[in-house]
């Protein structure tokens, strides 16, 4: 699946970094520019209280998702490449490369994000420039333009090495700078009167506006694993340097708001983007700290960036060979990835140009928040699949993933619906394209197969636990259909998807005759295969399974001891056979009178090349021996005229009676049968209903046969003693004149109310 140069890479270590270098990244892109220029907008606008609910509802999704990459992570052995690394070895190359790619263009973007904010710290400059040198507007991408030249030329010369050092000045920075504001007053005339949780200014934005406008504030807590391919032991420190990052982040982020609210009014909040430089013990040291950390986030995003360019094309995710081994291409000990570095750095100057924190930071979220979506999704899926190989050593839990997918959606949706659909349409043309490249290799199918076989078990489980009755639940049809054709006659398969098409569960059983044998074993699994490919081209919602056995009396006691595939147990067996072979009736008696002894229905059809003609009429024939199987023939009836291929069928019943009965009493079991469809709302109109005398066996045949002749279905009953009767086979050849008929006798009473 994975490239050689891939799997090479995978054991080693890079620069050898501890955990340090993870953190500072990460907490060095959380505290950024939405603490210093939008966390005093966010208090005016929607009040302290409001605030922390932003810094609550963020963490929603970053928490779950922190938990989520460490528990990955200690799953096995990480190597460069990030988070693109772990998504890729949990969900397959094609996916992997999907979110990979999308991560690495939000990565490299960042680095814009992060030095167009760079250049804001200078507001104070550009003021001085325009009062000395009389100018009337001095353009922040004087500072941008360079700052990335610089950077990029930094990192492509000295390499992440001493991009880590920089790190550690610009942290240091940065943690001064926060001090200074927490302990500073501020002046007493932009103070508030008391600490007011809802205060806030008059028309303010809606809460909706400035979650969309802090949450890029939150999305940085993953940008160390960019150095997991140059950490010394990454199943230790990719989880106590994201975990921890997250955490004091969180902590910054509740105290300096609470700080803001305490130190000024909404109304100076909104006016002053640099508002905490009044408030600071000593002001410059905001202006330094915010271009700490705009430079420190930028620096930990042009060193994570080329990395995971450089594993995606190690992995041969693009198209382009030729690309694919000049990005992969790495110099030095520690393989530094010049040549993605290069690339990263076009990028950015490219979005430097365009300019605007807001447009940026809006991308950003989008691409950010559909990896963070994915790697939560990738730990509940293995944690509801329960795979055996899933072994890491840190745990999340499920509830907390499957919390972190969900709200990464909504946030999308809030944030912008227009640039959730833009990501998430690129994102699925990104994978069409590399699922046509990369065929035969895991995709989205795989990756469900451990969680729908988990959702099985438990639905199983779960409905034999229950114990429901029928009389409870309402009977529904639990079949198994087997045979000896297979595919030479297909009415009996036909009759079991149009059961079972929605109502209930159809189990067709392929049955070989004779002695369980390797090459025979074999010979059954192939065909298995075709019996699939069967119910794909026909859409039948059934399951299909062979069996071999020396005989097919023998076939039937197994299969009256299988349990129900559907998690409730099988309750009819659905028999076939052709008039003209005496063989096969022979062992539909056998099977009929084995499923009988065993509690079953019996459901048997007796097929003809008329295949069910148009599927246009059913015929129902009930007599008064056979009044105890009306309600499962007439529920059999309205069930298979539910089905699409039956669409225009309309179901007539033939209530019959012996002459020598009372007219009278004839009269009464076929308004039984009115009141019993009337009731049961089946849809059988009254018209439909036709009371039939007969005199003898052979007039009743008659009357089936002139009045069903061009019928599609006739059911009709057998009773008990018909099973038990040695006249079983010439019952079953009865109604010669007519086309396929479905013969049924109900063990259970069914009840249709």
């Amino acid at each position: 699946m994975f490239s050689e140069a891939s799997q090479k890479t995978e054991g080693q270590s890079g620069h050898g970094f501890g955990t340090a270098p993870v953190f500072l990244a990460s907490i060095s892109t959380i505290l950024g520019a939405i603490l210093f220029l939008r966390f005093g907008y966010a208090v005016a606008h929607v009040g302290l209280w409001g605030t922390l609910m932003v810094v609550v509802l963020g963490h929603l999704v970053t928490v779950p998702t922190v938990l989520a990459v460490s528990e990955v992570a200690t799953n096995r052995r990480v190597a460069g490449g990030g988070a693109y690394y772990i998504v890729s070895r949990s969900f397959g190359a094609s996916i992997g490369g999907t979110i990979g790619i999308a991560l690495y263009i939000s990565q490299a973007i960042s680095v814009a994000f992060y030095i167009v904010a760079f250049a804001e710290s200078f507001q104070p400059v550009y003021e001085w420039v325009k009062a000395t040198y009389d100018l009337e507007y001095v353009d922040a991408r004087w500072v941008s333009l360079p700052a990335t030249l610089l950077m990029v030329v930094l990192m492509l010369v000295k390499g992440a090495g001493v991009g880590v050092k920089v790190l550690w000045c610009v942290c240091v920075m940065l943690g001064a700078s926060i001090i200074a504001f927490l302990f500073g007053e501020g002046p007493e005339s932009i103070r508030p009167e008391g600490l007011n949780l809802t205060a806030r200014i008059g028309n303010p934005d809606n809460f909706g506006t400035v979650f969309a406008t802090c949450f890029p504030a939150f999305t940085g807590m993953i940008a160390g694993l960019g150095l997991s391919g140059d950490l010394r032991n990454p199943q230790r420190s990719i989880p106590l340097g994201t975990i921890g990052a997250t955490f004091a982040g969180m902590v910054i982020y509740v105290l300096v708001a609470i700080k803001l609210g305490q130190s000024a009014t909404p109304e100076e909040l909104d006016n002053d983007q640099f508002i905490m430089a009044q408030i600071a013990l000593w002001s410059p040291a905001i202006y330094i700290g915010l271009g700490a950390a705009a430079l420190s986030s930028a620096l930990g995003s042009i060193m994570v960036a080329p990395r995971t360019l450089q594993m995606l094309a190690r992995d041969n995710v693009f198209p382009i060979p030729r690309l694919n081994r000049l990005m992969e291409t790495g110099i030095g000990k520690s393989q530094e990835p010049i040549y993605a570095t290069f690339v990263s750095g076009v990028i950015a100057l490219v979005f430097v140009v365009i300019g605007g924190v807001d447009f940026i930071a809006q991308i950003l979220s989008m691409f950010f928040m559909v990896t963070y979506g994915a790697l939560c999704m990738v730990s509940f899926l293995e944690h509801f699949a329960s795979n055996p190989s899933y072994r890491p050593t840190f745990h999340s839990r499920w509830y907390l993933s499957l919390l972190g997918t969900v709200m990464c959606g909504l946030m999308m949706v809030q944030i912008s619906a227009l640039y959730a659909l833009i990501a998430v349409v690129l994102m699925v043309g990104t994978y069409i394209g590399l699922r046509r490249s990369r065929q035969g290799e895991r995709d989205l199918s795989a990756i469900f197969q451990g969680t729908m076989f988990q959702l099985t078990r438990w639905l199983q489980t779960t409905l034999q636990k229950s114990r429901v009755m029928t009389s409870e639940g309402g009977w529904r049809p639990s079949i198994v259909a087997v045979t000896r054709v297979g595919e030479r006659r297909l009415g009996h398969f036909d009759l079991l998807r149009w059961i079972c098409h929605r109502h209930g569960f159809g189990h067709f059983i392929q049955l070989f005759v004779g002695d369980y044998t390797f090459p025979n074993e074999i010979k059954a699994r192939l065909h298995v295969d075709e019996l699939i490919k069967l119910t794909e081209v026909s859409r039948a919602g059934i399951f299909v399974d062979t069996l071999i056995s020396p005989t097919f009396q023998l076939a039937l006691t197994q299969i009256v001891q299988m349990p129900g595939i559907s998690g409730l147990p099988n309750n009819s067996i659905l028999l076939e056979f052709d008039q003209e072979s005496d063989e096969e009736i022979k062992e539909v008696e056998q099977g009929a009178r084995i499923a009988v002894n065993s509690l079953f229905n019996v459901l048997i059809l007796r097929s003809t090349s008329y295949r069910f003609g148009y599927k246009s009429s059913i015929h129902v024939w009930v007599t008064e021996e056979n009044l105890k199987n009306a309600p499962l023939m007439l529920l059999l009836a309205y069930i298979i005229i539910g089905h699409t291929d039956w669409k225009r069928a309309e179901i007539r019943l033939f209530a019959c009676s012996e002459s020598t009965v009372a007219e009278r009493e004839a009269g009464n079991e076929a308004d039984k049968l009115s009141t019993l469809m009337r009731e049961g709302r089946l849809p059988i109109s009254m018209q439909n209903v036709t009371s039939v005398s007969y005199d003898s066996a052979e007039t009743l045949e008659e009357e089936v046969t002139h009045r069903s002749a061009q019928a599609d279905l006739i059911i009709t009953g057998l009773t008990a003693e018909d099973l038990g009767s040695d006249e079983l086979p010439q019952i079953l050849q009865r109604y010669d004149g007519v086309k396929d008929v479905l013969f049924v006798h109900s063990i259970e009473q069914i009840l249709i109310d």
